[in-house]
């Protein structure tokens, strides 16, 4: 079997041929009449009809004076029926091949055909083709042709392989952008106003994560990559707009997990005079009518979880939930308390680690075998420093959460407006921080000071594209087009670009 260089070799010489010939090999005009699906999915419409396609060559084969091609484009393919009497007279100025070219020609290739649609005696749907265009010619064959490409590390790094020999990855990142479009316009049928706030940030806040940090030559001063929408969202609320959202990149520095990626897209929005209630109502409405358009159907099997966002949602109260499971009072336990819980359950137990970080992590072990779908409420006040107090249970929150499948599927409060508590919640952050916490939220005096001029109530939620990889049954990675990776460049690159790599050639 010929190597890849050999192959890329092979490919260098009919493209050099090709440019002897006076033809380009990569014009920058091309013309369509119609996508391929169109043609296949009603046929005899076109039959007899001419018609101008393009597309990527699947397979190419040449017998004689006939020749059968097979191309694809983004929604579907077709046989291309070449016979050596139609496809003379080329105009290599234009990019035109004749028949006797086609050995020129590999699978990978981008070509233009025009001709007439019709059917072989076989009764396969085919393109006679009258004039043939190269539109780009590739250099590196697509591994194991159309069949598959399966080895993880290779599809992960060299992705536009991977959506080409993979048809269900390619179909994944359309449900992908389906699924954004269809938050996009439930928000904005819902009277919500979409604005784009910035990326770079003088104080980070709005979750609990380490932040990636940058330097604005300009200003010469250090910025956060934001870690979430939510303060400047809230700052356009004390603004006076009263529905709000932004999707849109954030960055946690942290550790790969099937769940989490450093960098994600995410969602938040917020409704003025709005509270937890009505937000939870909103939102139940929003996961049905999102995962119908997106994947057609509310039931999935996700983890060994049948799960069915059509049916009533649950309610758990989450001290309830973890003095059932672990015998821990969340409202009146100590560190130790808590430490021995970690313990006892095996889960890690840090020198940082405090009440709140220990009661989290015991209840994210508590909820992976919980299947949902249901609403967690009643959240204790020590994990929760941006939500509003519950006046009836003074040591919770308005807080609600989605269960589903054993993952938290978003999350969302009644805001906090009491510029004084916000401010002395922060302190309380600050604290944490001091201690060795990095983690928890840096003190943003900017947002107390918008929250002296005036806040109303206010309901907020955010949900990551980490819904999308649950449902759709992917890991972080396989659910965005271009995971990070190591930088690693392979032998075969530094083989074919020496003067790049110097003495790192071996």
């Amino acid at each position: 079997m010929a190597t890849l260089l050999e192959l890329r070799s092979e490919r260098l010489r009919k493209l050099e041929e090709l440019r002897n010939k006076g033809v380009n090999p990569y014009p920058a005009n091309s013309k369509k009449t119609s996508d391929i699906n169109s043609i296949v999915s009603s046929f005899e419409k076109f039959l007899d009809k001419e018609a101008t396609i393009v597309g990527r060559i699947v397979t190419l084969r040449k017998i004689g004076k006939i020749a059968f091609v097979v191309i694809r484009d983004e929604s579907n393919k077709i046989q291309l029926f070449l016979k050596s009497e139609n496809i003379k007279n080329a105009n290599y100025a234009e990019s035109e091949l004749n028949y006797s070219d086609i050995n020129l020609l590999d699978a990978g290739d981008f070509i233009q055909a025009s001709g007439k649609l019709i059917k072989t005696q076989t009764g396969e749907m085919s393109l006679e083709v009258q004039s043939l265009r190269i539109l780009s010619k590739s250099l590196r064959p697509m591994p194991t042709s159309w069949d598959g490409f399966t080895n993880k590390e290779e599809r992960l790094r060299r992705r536009y392989v991977d959506f080409n020999v993979n048809k269900e990855v390619h179909d994944r990142f359309i449900r992908r952008s389906k699924f954004w479009q269809y938050t996009r316009d439930f928000l904005l049928e819902n009277g919500f106003l979409e604005v784009n706030v910035p990326v770079l940030e003088h104080t980070t806040g709005g979750a609990d994560a380490n932040p990636f940090v940058t330097h604005m030559d300009a200003l010469d001063q250090d910025f956060y990559l934001r870690i979430s929408h939510e303060l400047p969202l809230k700052r356009l609320i004390g603004g006076g707009y009263e529905k709000v959202f932004d999707i849109g990149p954030r960055f946690r520095n942290e550790n790969y997990t099937e769940e989490h990626l450093p960098e994600h897209i995410a969602m938040e929005w917020y409704w003025a005079y709005a509270d937890w209630k009505d937000g939870m109502n909103f939102m139940t409405k929003m996961y049905k009518d999102v995962a119908m358009k997106t994947f057609g159907t509310h039931k999935f099997k996700i983890r060994g979880f049948d799960v069915d966002l059509s049916k009533d949602w649950e309610i758990l109260d989450y001290g309830e939930q973890i003095k059932k499971r672990y015998s821990v009072d969340v409202f009146n336990c100590t560190l130790d308390d808590v430490k021995k819980a970690l313990r006892d359950n095996k889960l890690e137990v840090e020198q940082t680690d405090n009440i709140a970080r220990g009661i989290d992590k015991l209840w994210k072990n508590l909820r992976k075998n919980i299947a949902g779908p249901a609403w967690l409420i009643n959240t204790p006040l020590l994990i929760s420093p941006l939500a509003k107090v519950d006046p009836t249970r003074p040591q919770t929150v308005e807080r609600f959460q989605p269960i589903i499948a054993g993952t938290e599927f978003g999350n969302g409060w009644s805001e906090l407006n009491d510029p004084l508590e916000q401010l002395d919640r922060f302190k309380e952050q600050q604290d944490l921080r001091k201690d060795g916490d990095k983690e928890a939220m840096m003190l943003d005096i900017d947002f107390v000071e918008m929250l002296e001029y005036g806040m109303p109530p206010t309901c907020g939620w955010g949900y990551s594209e980490r819904v999308f990889w649950v449902l759709e049954g992917v890991t972080a990675r396989e659910g965005v087009p271009f995971p990070q990776l190591r930088q690693e460049d392979d032998q075969v690159t530094k083989t074919i670009y020496p003067e790049l790599y110097g003495d790192l050639v071996k």
